[in-house]
């Protein structure tokens, strides 16, 4: 009975020598601790990025929220939004509206004083558009000068 590759116990192949280059030696392996040690840089350097970023760009002193768009026709619609503003400060918002295919209609900045002590308002402005607004927003809220 001759005995095929299916019948015999496969083995270590065997290459030329000098043909598929070097051959890593079983017990040798390297070691994982530079790079855990360069994951770990690297994790620390982009936290302190985001840190500093958030700190000069990310203030939530000034948060605006849009409550309702509201009295929509082809020359107007009317934004409702709630405004966060440290107490008893300014802040100047720009507001938009946009048509259904995401044309800019209306924008308007628009500045908003809280009365002595306190922190939240809710505003409600009139933007004049140029078309018949879909939808109406507040892109970003910043301290007055």
């Amino acid at each position: 009975m001759s005995e095929t590759h299916t019948t015999v116990a496969p083995e270590a192949p065997v290459f030329p020598p000098g043909r598929y280059g070097r051959r890593r030696e079983k017990g040798r392996r390297r070691s994982k601790v530079p790079a855990i040690l360069a994951l770990v840089v690297l994790l620390a350097a982009l936290s302190v990025i985001s840190v500093r970023l958030y700190r000069q760009y990310g203030d939530p002193n000034y948060d605006a929220q849009v409550i309702t768009y509201t009295d929509i026709t082809d020359t107007q619609v009317r934004l409702d939004f709630r405004l966060t503003v440290p107490s008893g400060g300014s802040a100047v918002c720009l507001l938009r509206a946009r048509d259904r295919a995401g044309n800019e209609v209306a924008r308007e900045e628009v500045t908003v004083t809280a009365p002595p002590g306190e922190k939240h308002l809710t505003v409600q402005h009139r933007l004049s558009t140029t078309g018949r607004a879909f939808i109406g927003e507040v892109l970003r809220c910043r301290p007055a000068a």
